[in-house]
C-alpha cells in the first residue's frame, strides 16, 4: 500500500470510509477488553499457587519463628535468595512488602522529610527536580508529582537515556537531586541498559551532594526471547567511590503474586543504615511469613531461574501475536513503528504525531481499555502525542488477537483521519 502523504484526497477519504467500516464492525461486537496494565495473566499466577499453602513449620533455619515480632531487615533465607539473584552482599538488602513500588515512594518520603545521610532534607529546599527517562513508567511520574518534584524528561536512545543530556542537567543544577529509571527491559520502551550509561550514571559529577539514582530493577529477570543482563551498578559504583549515589528496587509481584509477595530495596552500608533507623520507626516488621514460603518454596536463586522460564514460555505467544497482527497490518506502510523487546511487560508502538491520543480514544470506545497515551510522560504531556502502551500479558490470547485487530483498526483510522486533517 502507498503511503497516505502520497495520497490524493478522494483516495484518502476511499481509505476513511473503508476504515470506519471495519472499525464500527468492532464497535457492535460489544467488546470489554482490558490492557491497560502490565498484569501476570491467570496461567501465570497458576504456576505460584502452592505457595498458598503455606510454610508447614513456621520456624528458620536458625529457630526463629517468622509469626512473630521482629527482623526488621527480612530473613536471612529470603534475602539470601536475593543475593544470588543480585549477586549483592545479603546486608545490603532490606526486605519489605510485596510492593516495590511502596517502597519506592517511602524512599521519596525519607529523603523529603530526613534529607540523604546529613543533607537538607528536599522539603526545606526552594525546589527539587528529577530526571525522568521517556518514555517512562507513569507510576514513577505519580510519585515524583505527589512529592512537588519538577520532573525534566530525558529521551532514551535505545540503550538508555541521554547521557550528555543528564550529564549536564546533573552537574550544573543543583536543584536536580535525582533520576528515577528502569534499566532492563525498561517500563514501556524494553529498552535496556549499556554498560557506558551505568558507568557514566554512577561517575558524573553532580552539583547536588545528595543526588540519588532511584534504580526500579523490576524486569531483571523478567525475559521471553533471550536472557539478557546489565551491569552492576554497586560495583560499578566502588571504583568511584559513589555507591551511596545508588537506591535498587525490586520485587516478586510478576514473579509469584502480586498480591501477596516480597519487594526489596538494595543499597549501600551508609544508605541500609539510614533506612533501618527510620523504618524501625515506620514498623516492627514486614509480613516474614510471606517471606519464609517464598524462600522455601525457591531455596534458591537457580530455581527462581527455573520459575520464569515458565512464565517466559506463557508469554512468549502473546507478545509473538501481538508482532504478528501488526506485522501484518503495518509492515508494508508507515502509519506506525513498534518495538520488539527481549522481556518485561509491555511494547510501545510510535504513531504518526498527534494520533496516539485519538488511538487510545477509539479503542476504549471499541470496547479494549488501553493505558492513557500521555501516562508515558511527565504530567501526562507527551508533546509529539506519538506514543502509547500495549500490556498484552493479562489476556487470554484469543482475546488478545481480537484487541490487537480492534487496535489496528484504530491506528489505521486515526491515521487517515489525522492526514485528511493536515491536507
Amino acid at each position: 500500500m502507498s503511503e497516505l502523504k502520497d495520497m490524493s484526497k478522494d483516495e484518502l477519504i476511499s481509505k476513511r470510509e473503508e476504515y470506519l467500516k471495519t472499525y464500527n464492525n468492532y464497535k457492535e461486537m460489544g467488546l470489554k477488553l482490558d490492557m491497560s496494565r502490565g498484569k501476570p495473566g491467570a496461567k501465570q499466577l497458576d504456576i505460584s499457587n502452592e505457595l498458598l499453602n503455606g510454610p508447614r513449620d513456621f520456624h528458620t533455619s536458625g529457630n526463629y519463628d517468622v509469626r512473630n515480632y521482629g527482623v526488621l531487615e527480612g530473613l536471612s533465607e529470603t534475602r539470601e535468595i536475593f543475593s544470588q539473584i543480585f549477586n549483592l552482599p545479603s546486608k545490603n538488602i532490606i526486605i519489605g512488602g510485596n510492593s516495590a513500588l511502596n517502597l519506592i515512594y517511602d524512599t521519596f518520603a525519607r529523603v523529603y522529610l530526613f534529607g540523604a545521610l546529613g543533607s537538607t532534607p528536599w522539603c526545606k529546599l526552594p525546589k527539587v527536580k528529577i530526571l525522568c527517562p521517556v518514555p517512562g513508567y507513569d507510576r514513577h511520574f505519580s510519585i515524583c508529582e505527589e512529592f512537588g518534584a519538577e520532573m525534566i524528561s530525558v529521551p532514551l536512545k535505545g540503550d538508555g537515556p541521554d547521557m550528555d543530556m543528564v550529564e549536564k542537567l546533573a552537574a550544573e543544577d543543583e536543584a536536580v537531586k535525582g533520576i528515577i529509571c528502569v534499566p532492563l527491559y525498561s517500563n514501556p520502551t524494553g529498552e535496556i541498559y549499556s554498560d557506558d550509561v551505568i558507568d557514566r550514571l554512577v561517575k558524573m559529577k553532580t552539583a547536588a551532594e545528595d543526588f540519588r539514582i532511584f534504580w526500579d530493577n523490576a524486569y531483571a529477570i523478567h525475559h521471553i526471547y533471550k536472557e539478557n543482563t546489565i551491569a552492576n551498578i554497586f560495583e560499578y559504583a566502588e571504583k568511584y567511590n559513589t555507591q551511596d549515589r545508588i537506591y535498587m528496587f525490586f520485587s516478586t509481584s510478576k514473579v509469584t503474586f502480586p498480591g501477596s509477595g516480597v519487594a526489596i530495596i538494595a543499597a549501600s552500608d551508609n544508605n541500609i543504615k539510614e533506612i533501618m533507623k527510620r523504618m524501625s520507626i515506620q514498623t516492627i516488621g514486614y509480613d516474614k511469613v510471606t517471606q519464609l514460603s517464598f524462600a522455601k518454596f525457591f531455596k534458591n536463586a537457580e530455581n527462581v531461574k527455573n520459575h520464569m522460564k515458565k512464565h517466559a514460555a506463557i508469554l512468549k505467544p502473546k507478545f509473538d501475536m501481538v508482532n504478528e497482527i501488526l506485522d501484518a497490518n503495518f509492515e508494508d506502510n508507515k502509519m506506525c513503528q513498534w518495538l520488539k523487546p527481549d522481556g518485561g511487560y509491555f511494547v510501545t508502538v510510535y504513531t504518526k504525531e498527534g494520533c496516539a491520543r485519538e488511538i487510545v480514544r477509539l479503542a476504549k470506545e471499541a470496547g479494549v481499555v488501553l493505558t492513557e497515551a500521555g501516562a508515558t510522560h511527565p504530567y501526562h504531556l507527551n508533546p509529539k502525542d506519538d506514543c502509547f502502551r500495549l500490556a498484552p500479558t493479562y489476556p487470554y490470547l484469543e482475546e488478545l488477537k481480537t484487541a490487537m485487530e480492534v487496535i489496528s483498526a484504530c491506528i489505521k483510522l486515526a491515521t487517515v483521519n489525522k492526514a485528511l486533517e493536515t491536507m
